[in-house]
């Protein structure tokens, strides 16, 4: 495991803050030569992702892992272990290999996240997004946001801490929004009742175009879905039905950040849905915002491909900030 281990974490030296208080990926063993084995690190603890099926054909290196970790990283104050294909919903979520309890909170680019790590499969903040909540720090200043498929809220308090007047949160999960209005209170932000919409996508937006709502940004980050559930997105097929369901929300000038992190969607294919839906001349690519390179791997601890090309995205998570302008009436 060494040899896999210490050029990933070689690379990643300089991420680290003396404070522990930051959040990356330590490695990504999908691309750096182990795809059953991610590992994060969340202030001070180390978050091991056993991504195998079965879960116990990478068990046995789990211990090296611990103890790879801890002799590098001495700091470290709790290890925690999700086990993506368990059977139990607590191994899945999360067991404590060491410490007493993992963090509940990160700071990135001087904003504080609120984390609930055992809370669910995923982490409550994801890593691949970190440049866009650097773009939202740095230009919604004096801007409103939407931020739909919110989760907990991240790219929303990225706006804020950037000055943003005002941000409506939107997503379905009521305890993902509950670590939203955590977030906000760690930062010292008001926590107004009405920005936090609870409920389903399409009938929230709906509702929002009835009120005329519009925005400075809206923010689209859907998570992947199966074409069988309630809500009937597929981001393979879906993202331009999305889109197009929102720009009607964004005011004249303003900007709709799409993303879509479908695996088996290459960069080529998206960036062609998002070419078609410029073709009117009232929505424009105006940049594309990289994955960061913790998240990517390094070009000395690359060992893999994805299974489809990114480019010209630099990852499966592809990030589209597009400019929005209004027909005239």
């Amino acid at each position: 495991m060494d040899n896999l281990l210490q050029p990933a974490l070689d690379c990643r030296l300089d991420l680290l803050d003396p404070q522990h208080q930051s959040a990356l990926r330590l490695f990504n063993g999908f691309i750096e030569g182990l795809p059953t084995l991610a590992i994060d690190l969340y202030a001070a603890t180390l978050l091991i992702h056993n991504l195998a099926d079965p879960p116990a054909s990478l068990a046995p290196l789990i211990p090296q892992v611990s103890d790879f970790y801890l002799a590098h990283l001495p700091w470290l104050q709790a290890i925690l272990l999700k086990t993506r294909h368990a059977a139990s919903r607590s191994e899945r979520y999360g067991r404590l290999l060491y410490g007493t309890a993992p963090a509940d909170r990160v700071r990135e680019h001087g904003a504080w996240y609120a984390l609930d790590l055992p809370g669910g499969q995923d982490a409550s903040l994801y890593l691949d997004t970190r440049h866009l909540r650097k773009w939202a720090l740095d230009h919604l200043q004096g801007k409103t946001v939407l931020n739909t498929f919110a989760y907990t809220g991240s790219l929303g308090i990225a706006a804020l801490a950037g000055g943003a007047t005002r941000v409506v949160q939107l997503d379905r999960s009521r305890a993902s929004l509950d670590l939203a209005r955590t977030s906000c209170r760690l930062n010292g932000f008001a926590n107004h009742e009405s920005d936090f919409l609870v409920g389903d996508f399409f009938a929230r937006v709906s509702a929002l175009k009835r009120s005329q709502a519009q925005f400075d940004c809206v923010m689209l980050d859907p998570p992947f879905i199966s074409s069988g559930s309630r809500t009937g997105l597929n981001l393979e097929q879906d993202s331009p039905r999305l889109v197009n369901k929102l720009r009607p929300l964004v005011q004249d000038g303003g900007w709709l950040v799409a993303i879509n992190n479908a695996l088996f969607v290459s960069g080529k294919t998206y960036m062609a849905s998002l070419q078609a839906l410029c073709a009117d001349g009232f929505l424009e690519i105006e940049a594309l915002i990289p994955v960061p390179d913790d998240f990517t791997g390094y070009p000395a601890t690359r060992r893999g491909e994805p299974p489809l090309d990114p480019a010209p995205f630099n990852h499966s998570t592809k990030i589209a900030l597009l400019r929005v302008k209004k027909k005239p009436k």
